[in-house]
């Protein structure tokens, strides 16, 4: 159950972080328009949204000029499979910890 719960997790916010990116390639046509902070796309990919960003950044050319995004988008996905697949790997995580 809990794998469940931390999957419809990531999907939400891959979603979120996808979106946010189209929004703000979409603002950037526009002269004057309010953009989206860098810092929270950065975060978006933080909290787990790093795949949505990465494939928003290549599908839509968008930030991968910027130094920051085209290393570290990728950079921070490395780090967040590497650890999914080291805590599912060695069962650290289990449901003993949660009420199913």
């Amino acid at each position: 159950m809990l794998y469940f719960y931390i999957g419809i997790y990531l999907v939400i916010v891959n979603v979120i972080a996808y979106l946010l990116m189209r929004i703000d390639k979409k603002r950037s046509r526009r002269r004057g328009a309010r953009r989206i902070p860098e810092k929270v796309l950065l975060g978006s990919a933080i909290i787990g949204g790093s795949i949505g960003a990465m494939i928003a950044m290549f599908t839509l050319h968008h930030k991968t000029r910027h130094r920051r995004f085209r290393y570290g988008i990728p950079a921070i996905a490395f780090l967040q499979l590497n650890i999914l697949l080291l805590v599912f790997s060695t069962g650290t995580v289990t449901s003993d910890y949660w009420i199913d």
